[in-house]
């Protein structure tokens, strides 16, 4: 039976090698279908890291801005959070 198989195949070191590699390639837990799915995930997660860091660098200048200038600051706090003084009134528009 042996004798009908390819002379590649009936040397040890190369069939070791071949079962080595199919483990490699596809039965490891770091098989090459995993490695590209966390090549992938790594990547999108760098993207995200770059928008959240360009984010966080935006509100960071906005409050250095914020606490330095006084009258930005009001104008922040009526906006966003519809503080108001003691002698006003506020009316919210809604557009449709």
């Amino acid at each position: 039976m042996l004798k009908k198989l390819p002379p590649a195949l009936r040397n040890f070191y190369i069939v070791t090698g071949l079962c080595f590699f199919i483990w490699m390639l596809f039965l490891d837990s770091n098989d090459l279908i995993s490695r590209i799915k966390m090549s992938n995930k790594i990547r999108s997660l760098e993207n995200e890291k770059e928008f959240y860091l360009e984010k966080i660098a935006e509100v960071e200048e906005d409050r250095k801005e914020l606490m330095t200038n006084k009258e930005l600051l009001e104008k922040f706090a009526r906006e966003k959070y519809l503080m108001k003084k003691e002698t006003e009134d506020i009316f919210i528009i809604q557009e449709e």
